[in-house]
């Protein structure tokens, strides 16, 4: 949802195939940047980053921003860090097995906590949002896209 509206806010074109992934870009400012959607299961998002780690100029801990759920934040909050460990989620421990780094930003979008009664965590991210998480998520949308504008400005 939110890199839908990041692409959205910047006004970027459609997103269209890339490898493993969806992709779009433009420039924000005078700033090229590039959002990406993977196509993989989340435990193998790392490797949609294959296309920027060719690019010899690419720095991660300078040009990349990973936006994730993360069901150890309570839903309706979300956290903006630098670099740090992937805190056992499995899509950001892809991202550093591919990385071979823990140098990058992240914003960790609140989806949590599991329910009483489940499980099985994998159950629970995959199923639909309830209306009430959707209300939630999206009223925190435009903070979000503030927090990533902020980074940019600082990347």
């Amino acid at each position: 949802m939110l890199a839908d509206a990041v692409a959205a806010h910047w006004s970027l074109p459609p997103f269209r195939r890339a490898e493993r992934a969806r992709a779009t870009e433009g420039t924000v400012g005078s700033i090229p940047v590039r959002v990406l959607k993977p196509t993989t299961y989340m435990n193998r998002s790392g490797a949609a980053l294959a296309s920027l780690r060719a690019d010899p100029a690419f720095q991660p801990a300078r040009d990349l921003l990973i936006l994730v759920d993360d069901f150890q934040i309570p839903v309706g909050t979300f956290r903006l860090r630098t670099d740090g460990s992937a805190g056992g989620h499995n899509g950001l421990k892809s991202i550093e097995a591919a990385l071979q780094s823990q140098q990058y930003a992240r914003l960790r979008i609140g989806v949590g906590p599991l329910p009483e009664g489940i499980s099985d965590w994998a159950d629970y991210v995959l199923a639909p949002f309830e209306p009430e998480q959707v209300e939630q998520i999206e009223s925190l949308i435009p903070k979000m896209i503030d927090e990533v504008e902020k980074w940019l400005g600082s990347a």
